[in-house]
């Protein structure tokens, strides 16, 4: 192979980094997509604060065939200096409101006001920016950077810079604090006006001196990005299914030669398998010994054979996955998560979503027999320890492997922009906006046309845009990421509290308690076993911490305690007889005072609740009596009419408006 660099990339091509308010030291985020997680323990300091993920970068030298020669490391092989640059910010409080996706045929019926600018009284929207600028280190001076800006004056951080000894750029980003400029009220899920945080994203860049030349690196991208809560779990359709698809379907990049039963159809079945220990629906179906455990020896045997005896099993398995033309707004099709377009009223198909076209080709493939078989896949736990060849694409897949593609409703890390080709330079790499093509403005209200159309915003990206589309705050989305959402008149013996569900891997709904785990992993005294099985098979609501009834009130606490809801890391079953998993996720010790199991387990939508809620949100409630308190009364109401149809107790239950349960304000 020719040793000659030709070329130097940064990788991962995206970085993910992740808030966290403790003071000590950020864990890097994964490296490769088969790295285990860390031991338990690691996402939270002793003060029960949480760990910041820093986004770890690299560079690679390519030759003129676009191999990997090596990566580029300071002081190696004629390494002098690498100068790294890293530009963040945060445009979500200047930027347009979010209901739904603007791609989908759904958002034809959105008013102007609701794609209308968040804050849009504020006349000079620069003000609205957090932006820390670009921010430039050397490696060989191990030099470190502040990124800071400013809302309305008043100062935000957003992260930080730092070199490692080899040459490595490590990125951190912002306490997750978020607050309003103004002292305003929360008044929603994802637009609320005077309102910010601190995550944010941006390109980094890098020039590397080798044997005395300059040699520019192509580019790479940060976002910084609400906390992983369950750091062990991903989801089933994750960000690299996503952009891998769009790549092969563009045909940038080819789809696999060949199938493969460890490597393309168990990690997606075991995912579903994984959603056990963030979710009590997928526990009942997919988790341990459940009528669909994908990790079952005798069961993994039949499925991996590509025989004509299996031949039915593996199409059974398969015709269980949604088709929108075959199964309308059904929630009984796999997989059990909400979608774009999910609204309390289903009217879409996009109620839930599908697997990717990519990976629904290659079920198909599986269902025909058309695939190889073998032993569970093991890959490359430690990235430095791969095959020089293949340590980019697992750093780009690493990162991109823990984020969610569930609905872009809006979304965790980011959303439905990221699903365009223009988006992106090549596989995976955002395409950068210069200082001398800078974005031009979309007006008072951003148009279908000017969202969708050649030189908007799915084109170069500059500092912040990644983000701007997402939650404001991101703790009021957070707070809202439930299972079993439903409206009063839906109630009845076919109603789930527990299915469908937003983005249970980030953000859990149901966890294994570590009281329960202590249990489970304690050796019975006599034959009795029926206390372990049950504590095993017992969930708590993850978000049981937030008080009351109302969900205005709970968005408004989840600002001020997001980091005191547990991590969900994976413990040994150390008793040793097989009869609980070898590994066990649960959920850490809580930082809220006690709460019920079950608090806020039932989750109703009240959509005349939206009347008052919307009108006071607009300055335009003309009630004699304050709307907070007929939003509050029209709650309350509903609670007991759900406690007298369901026979749960309050505390069970949480109502209130969700406009993002009503994305078109009931105009439809």
């Amino acid at each position: 192979m020719d040793q000659r660099i030709a070329q130097v990339k940064i990788h991962p091509a995206i970085g993910i980094a992740r808030v966290g308010n403790s003071p000590q030291p950020p864990f890097l985020g994964p490296e490769s997509p088969d790295q285990p997680p860390l031991p338990a323990g690691s996402y939270k300091d002793g003060s029960g604060k949480l760990v910041r993920q820093a986004a770890r970068f690299r560079v690679y030298g390519y030759n003129q065939a676009g191999e990997v020669v090596r990566e580029l490391k300071l002081g190696e092989e004629g390494v002098t200096e690498i100068k790294w640059s890293v530009h963040l910010a945060n445009k979500k409080a200047a930027w347009y409101q979010f209901h739904v996706p603007l791609d989908i045929p759904e958002a034809t019926a959105l008013p102007d006001a609701q794609r209308a600018r968040r804050n849009a009284g504020v006349s000079d929207r620069q003000k609205l920016v957090i932006d820390a600028g670009r921010k430039a280190v050397r490696a060989s001076a191990h030099e470190t950077a502040a990124l800071t800006g400013k809302i309305m004056n008043k100062p935000v951080t957003l992260g930080a810079l730092a070199t490692q000894s080899d040459g490595r750029l490590v990125v951190v980003g912002g306490n997750g604090t978020s607050a309003s400029y103004s002292n305003g009220p929360i008044t929603g899920v994802a637009n609320n006006d005077t309102w910010y945080d601190d995550v944010s994203d941006g390109p980094v860049t890098a020039e590397v001196i080798l044997n005395g030349v300059t040699k520019p690196a192509t580019a790479s991208w940060v976002v910084v990005a609400p906390p992983h809560y369950a750091p062990g779990v991903k989801s089933v359709r994750t960000l690299y299914d996503l952009l891998f698809d769009v790549f092969v379907t563009e045909q940038t990049l080819p789809a696999p030669a060949t199938v493969s039963y460890p490597d393309h159809i168990e990690p997606l079945l075991l995912r579903f398998c994984d959603l056990q220990w963030v979710n009590h629906g997928f526990a009942t179906q997919f988790g341990w010994r459940g009528p669909h455990d994908f990790q079952d020896p005798a069961l993994r045997k039949r499925l991996a054979d590509p025989g004509e005896a299996s031949r039915e099993l593996r199409r059974q398995v398969y015709i269980q996955m949604r088709d929108y033309a075959r199964d309308g707004t059904s929630p009984v099709p796999w997989p059990w998560i909400y979608g774009d377009a999910m609204a309390s009223r289903p009217n879409s198909v996009r109620q839930h979503i599908t697997l990717s076209p990519t990976q629904d080709r290659m079920l198909a493939l599986w269902v025909d027999g058309h695939f190889t078989s073998g032993p569970p896949r093991t890959g490359h736990p430690d990235v430095d320890r791969a095959p020089l060849a293949e340590q980019p694409g697992l750093l780009d897949r690493a990162a991109l492997d823990g984020c969610a593609a569930d609905a872009f409703h809006p979304g965790c890390e980011v959303t439905w922009p990221m699903r365009h080709k223009t988006m992106y330079s090549e596989p995976f790499r955002i395409l950068h906006r210069t200082p001398e093509n800078p974005e031009r403005d979309y007006g008072p209200v951003l148009s279908l046309q000017d969202a969708l159309g050649k030189n908007g915003p799915l084109f170069a990206q500059g500092p912040g845009d990644l983000t701007r589309w997402m939650a404001a705050p991101w703790q009021c989305d957070t707070a809202s990421c439930r299972s079993g959402y439903e409206v009063r008149a839906g109630l009845g013996p076919r109603y789930s509290p527990y299915l469908p569900t937003f983005w249970p891997a980030p953000m859990p709904n149901h966890v294994l308690k570590k009281a329960d785990f202590t249990t489970v992993n304690t050796a019975p005294t006599g034959s009795d076993d029926s206390a372990r099985e049950r504590a095993f098979e017992h969930r708590a609501v993850w978000l049981r911490g937030l008080q009351g009834t109302d969900f205005n009130k709970q968005r408004r606490q989840m600002i001020d305690d997001w980091y005191k809801f547990g991590v969900v890391e994976t413990h040994e079953y150390t008793v040793g007889d097989g009869k609980f998993p070898r590994r066990i996720q649960v959920e850490s010790e809580p930082g809220y005072p006690p709460a019920p199991d079950l608090a806020n387990l039932v989750n109703i939508q009240v959509p005349e609740a939206g009347v008052p809620q919307l009108a006071a949100a607009a300055d335009a409630w003309s009630g004699s009596i304050p709307a907070e308190s007929v939003e509050a009364d029209l709650v309350q109401q509903a609670v007991q009419e759900v406690k007298e149809a369901t026979g749960r107790d309050e505390a069970e239950i949480a109502a209130g408006y969700l406009e993002k349960l009503d994305p078109f304000h009931g105009a439809q």
